[in-house]
């Protein structure tokens, strides 16, 4: 688990968010890493661009909103496969090939293919609710296809519904244990409802998914070994004075 990883995962349990699940892309210099999240408002796609240099973007976007974004990196892909070659000495005046936008309630996109001397991307900026600078990721026109693919994986998973089922779950619980730390997340997609048990240490992680028709005997098999540990402890003040062993 990187460092970022680890630093999102602890924030995010502190803010109540549960990370369903994550995909990374490496196109061309840039890493893009896109999470499924939910809170108590409903699900939601993080996308976060982290550069050569280490530089973050990060942009959030509703289920419904991600499938809109899915539809027009088609629609971008398409123009983008329609053009001829770069020609660096006839860009476009404003860089801009082809434009569209995004409104989700308080909260607008822009989407941008651009060209200059370095190539031809994708440019998504989002807007924040009260104003200030705007959050953005530029993705290499040749991972357009790439990432909508990505996109799409999670939507068929996860579904386009911005608040499925999110009162019904459980909270979120941790447990920690010397140096790790242990997250309970409940969550659920189009198979069911499953619990995620996640193992995470400075730079580790490690999860299991149990289907929740099974937490009944997983219940049943931990309380066995709970029952069969304490069994097998000497009761106090047996044995002959000797140091215990570990």
């Amino acid at each position: 688990m990187s460092d970022r990883e680890s630093g999102d995962e602890q924030q995010g349990q502190g803010s109540g968010e549960q990370e369903l699940a994550t995909r990374t892309l490496q196109i061309q210099s840039k890493r893009f890493y896109l999470d499924v999240k939910q809170n108590r408002r409903g699900r939601f796609i993080k996308i976060a661009e982290v550069g050569a240099g280490g530089k973050k973007s990060r942009l959030l976007l509703a289920m419904s909103t991600a499938a809109e974004f899915r539809d027009y990196l088609t629609e971008f892909s398409e123009h983008y496969a329609s053009l001829g070659p770069p020609n660096p000495d006839n860009l476009p005046e404003d860089g801009k090939l082809k434009s569209e936008q995004m409104v989700k309630e308080n909260r607008r996109y822009y989407l941008d293919l651009k060209e200059n001397q370095r190539g031809r991307f994708l440019r998504v900026a989002q807007t924040r609710p009260r104003g200030g600078p705007r959050s953005q990721i530029a993705i290499p026109a040749q991972g357009m296809i790439e990432f909508r693919d990505a996109l799409t994986d999670l939507l068929d998973e996860f579904g386009t519904d911005d608040h499925e089922g999110q009162n019904e779950l459980p909270e979120s619980k941790y447990l920690r244990v010397e140096n790790k730390v242990f997250y309970f997340d409940v969550g659920s997609n189009r198979r069911g409802v499953y619990l995620r048990i996640s193992e995470v240490r400075a730079n580790y992680r490690t999860a299991v998914t149990i289907p929740e028709r099974s937490w009944g005997r997983f219940r049943d098999m931990l309380c066995e070994f709970c029952d069969s540990s304490s069994a097998s402890k000497p009761s106090a003040g047996a044995g002959g004075g000797g140091e215990e062993s570990q």
